[in-house]
């Protein structure tokens, strides 16, 4: 039927008949059926309702000339249907010029098909792009210096576990420039970072993790099965009753019971310390000569304060870093941020060689969330990997501009197999079988491409990719600089692919 609106013909359906005599005042024919005449119920209101679930985001003006109203009647309205949850406003449209109305899920059904049009956008990247991108997005190799550097490196790598005797030597000084550790004691002391054990790894190793003391009680994730043997009932005791304690303050009878079960306690993230000295003293055993008998271990080295590794303070963690589970989507949402911050391009794949409680399923609607909010980006950016890849906006700009350097020679990087900017071993697979993610094991990339697995202890060298004479000298070269860093005392190969002989020679190794 026709009715005149705003100075216009209109055609609407009959049933609406009543709703536009009673919102606008228009004329009806005669001989319409009383059903379509009954009253409605704010019938302005619901025009406008329906106006705004049938149009994308819009101003005032444009419903208010539509049913010929004055603005701020309809400003008015609109903000009313807004209080309501039924409207949100804002700067929707790119080219807008003031504040508009869109209905709630317009708005969300448009954010969807943006979001799928953003996924579409980008074509995916290879591996190697990853082996690029990570460690630059990680910061190794940075110019930055100082403790403000270290902290930023502390706060991207809160809460993934890393061999003690590859944190500092591998792991905080591939990242700031300057690195000593005198910069991690400095905020060790002023009560900035501090660690959490994670695992043993044999004797004299164990896997800890770092956080920013303001973040570790939201990180930091509920410790594995406890020791419950007498002795370590007893070390609970005391720093329950006591609090921090010196190691003097805690030995009981057998000073070497008393300290491995401290220990075990620390690798049960039950204990820690006010400095990092006693995880040096630990580490440095493995490369020291040591004088001890076969059968029951010793303290190791003393000093007039005692054993090294019993240095500092010990306290228990639940007491100096009280965990916060009182709000479990907080944790994810921080657990979110800190995965994000730290891969930039996050996958199913990295969180789960992380090791976090839930896996990926604990964050995935985090996730989601920050897409719908324009936080982050989902799509498929790294090809190989699962589709649910989330990204940080900057992340995927720097991840497609990672490209080889056509123009020089391959760009070699060394890392620990176990530095978090290694991709390969979690997020990607490693090239052959036997290499592994082991403490003390290195991995020489060329450009990303897995080209050399040093093992563990510097003897086996294994080959990640067929020879052809354009990257073997480039590799080998950048092996030797373990040594000239520092990070090995010595490289002493035993055992390696013949078709590498000739290279190692002419790198300086000699049989």
């Amino acid at each position: 039927m026709l009715v005149r609106v705003a100075g216009e013909e209109r055609l609407i359906a009959a049933e609406d008949a009543g709703r536009y005599r009673d919102a606008l005042g228009a004329g009806l024919p005669a001989g319409l059926p009383d059903a379509f005449l009954e009253p409605v119920d704010d019938p302005l209101g619901s025009l406008l309702g329906r106006w705004a679930r049938t149009h994308p985001p819009f101003t005032t003006g444009e419903p208010a000339a539509r049913f010929g109203l004055p603005v701020a009647l309809v400003d008015d309205l609109l903000g009313r249907r807004a209080e309501q949850g039924l409207l949100l406003r804002g700067e929707f449209r790119p080219d807008g010029t003031e504040r508009e109305w869109c209905d709630a899920e317009v708005l969300r059904q448009l954010r969807q098909r943006s979001l799928a049009a953003l996924r579409k956008q980008v074509e995916p990247v290879d591996a190697t792009a990853l082996a690029r991108f990570l460690p630059a997005w990680q910061g190794v190799g940075s110019s930055g210096r100082g403790l403000g550097r270290l902290i930023e490196v502390v706060s991207q790598l809160q809460g993934v576990a890393i061999p003690a005797s590859v944190l500092e030597r591998d792991v905080l000084s591939s990242r700031v420039a300057d690195y000593s550790p005198a910069l991690l004691d400095q905020l060790a002391a002023a009560g900035e970072v501090v660690w959490v054990g994670a695992g043993p790894l044999g004797r004299d190793d164990g896997k800890v993790m770092l956080f920013l003391r303001r973040d570790a009680g939201i990180l930091r994730p509920a410790g594995p099965e406890r020791p419950d043997s007498e002795e370590h009932f007893r070390l609970r005791e005391i720093l329950t009753q006591r609090g921090a304690c010196f190691f003097r303050e805690l030995a009981g009878g057998d000073d070497n019971e008393s300290l491995d079960a401290l220990w075990d306690l620390v690798w049960a993230g039950e204990v820690t310390n006010d400095s990092f000295a006693p995880l040096r003293a630990l580490t440095a055993r493995k490369s020291r000569a040591s004088g001890s008998r076969k059968g029951r271990p010793n303290l190791g080295s003393l000093t007039v304060l005692g054993p090294r590794r019993a240095q500092g303070r010990w306290s228990l963690v639940d007491a100096d870093l009280p965990r916060d589970d009182s709000v479990p989507t907080e944790r994810s949402m921080r657990l979110a941020s800190v995965l994000l911050d730290r891969h930039g391009v996050l996958t199913r794949e990295s969180v789960r060689g992380e090791g976090h409680a839930g896996g990926f399923a604990a964050v995935y609607p985090v996730l989601r969330a920050m897409e719908e909010a324009g936080r982050v980006r989902r799509g498929y950016f790294v090809a190989g990997l699962g589709g649910a890849q989330f990204a940080l906006a900057g992340a995927v700009d720097r991840l497609r501009a990672s490209r080889p350097d056509t123009e020089g020679g391959p760009v070699a990087l060394i890392l620990a197999a176990t530095d978090p900017a290694n991709p390969y071993g979690v997020a990607l697979p490693w090239p052959v079988k036997g290499p592994q993610r082991a403490a003390g094991a290195y991995v020489i990339l060329l450009d990303g491409v897995p080209s050399l697995y040093l093992e563990r202890g510097g003897r086996a060298l294994v080959t990640l990719r067929e020879y052809d004479g354009s990257w073997e000298a480039a590799a080998v070269d950048a092996l030797s600089g373990l040594v000239a860093d520092r990070r090995l005392r010595r490289l002493a190969l035993e055992r390696f692919d013949e078709e590498l002989s000739p290279v190692l020679r002419s790198s300086g190794f000699v049989r």
